[in-house]
């Protein structure tokens, strides 16, 4: 068995090797002879799993370490009889600890306290859930929007026309598809409450960029679209800006790597199943609240310093992320 990985996916180096082939190759060059004569491909976002790269090769099975399945044409690979799994929650916890630095960030520059704001989450799946249970927790009036939830069990979710009118902040925690590309789009900003924030740290495509850095909102951002090389008017106008690492903790990542090998392992039938890199602690989740947050979370998640880095050096986005030194959950 040949498989390909990810070179930069961390903790999987020597955990394959004893029953297949591997071969590391950075994302973005795993190209149609790379998988040719592979069986399986472990990617990430960078790698995408189409036609043009699939076509006439062998592969049957495709894992990315990752929530979002956007680079994967799934219509493609089921008509191509190859399985394809990926890491769904892996990081949720990193997601809100970055979170967490955002809405403090914002509360702290305004001189305001969380019962002030009424925060809109948009998408209330293994991130959103996390957000509304730590954010209400801290004092913030929480909105919920989330369609497919409300269809499959009603409860207290509300239109996202509605909420874009009501909420203080914004934040965006949606897969990216047909129904969520430009999401918050000229057309919904018009209607945002004048001082409103938005917040993304889902995918890029979910806000028209362009039309949120011209309509004077402020907002932070952590996708992009057309990212690594952002346009400079959107990155420039960010309230905070940080290169695509806001699941980037070492529990999160342990988790992502950990439940590929668990995939490909049943798949295959190897010996990995229950496999977990030993060298990382997982996260024991615990309520903090917003005192200890305010006295933890800069040194923990310092969007601040992240934010600078990026702005004053746009071309390294991809070095920066890649060479991203993960955070450690800590609630």
């Amino acid at each position: 068995m040949r498989v390909i990985v990810d070179s930069a996916i961390p903790f999987i180096n020597g955990v394959l090797e004893p029953y297949a082939e591997v071969v590391y190759i950075d994302g973005k060059d795993i190209n149609s002879h790379a998988a040719r004569h592979s069986d399986a491909l472990v990617v990430r976002t960078r790698t995408c799993c189409n036609r043009q790269l699939l076509e006439g090769s062998q592969v049957k099975f495709i894992a990315t370490a990752t929530i979002g399945r956007d680079h994967i044409d799934e219509a493609y690979c089921k008509d191509a009889g190859i399985r394809v799994c990926s890491a769904p929650g892996c990081n949720a916890r990193g997601v809100l600890q970055w979170m967490a630095a955002a809405l403090h960030h914002i509360v702290t520059t305004d001189n305001l306290s969380p019962k002030d704001y009424t925060l809109g989450v948009v998408g209330v799946g293994n991130v959103g859930s996390l957000v509304v249970e730590y954010a209400r927790m801290w004092g913030f009036q929480i909105l919920q929007c989330d369609p497919p939830r409300q269809k499959r069990e009603g409860g207290d979710f509300i239109p996202i026309e509605e909420l874009v009118t009501k909420a203080d902040i914004i934040t965006l925690h949606t897969p990216l598809d047909s129904s969520t590309y430009h999401l918050i789009n000229k057309g919904v900003i018009s209607t945002i409450k004048p001082n409103a924030i938005i917040i993304n740290a889902s995918r890029g495509a979910v806000v028209d960029n362009r039309a949120i850095a011209r309509s004077g909102h402020r907002y932070i951002f952590d996708v992009w679209e057309g990212e690594p090389n952002i346009h400079p008017e959107i990155l420039e106008g960010a309230m905070l800006a940080s290169p695509h690492i806001a699941g980037y903790s070492l529990q999160g990542k342990a988790n992502a790597t950990a439940m590929v090998v668990q995939a490909l392992a049943e798949h295959f039938d190897l010996p990995l199943k229950d496999w977990y890199p030993k060298e990382v602690t997982p996260t024991t989740p615990r309520r903090i609240c917003w005192h200890e947050l305010s006295a933890t979370i800069a040194s923990r998640c310092d969007l601040v310093a992240e934010s600078q880095g990026l702005k004053s050096e746009p071309s390294q986005f991809e070095s920066i992320r890649n060479n991203y030194d993960y955070r450690n959950e800590y609630f």
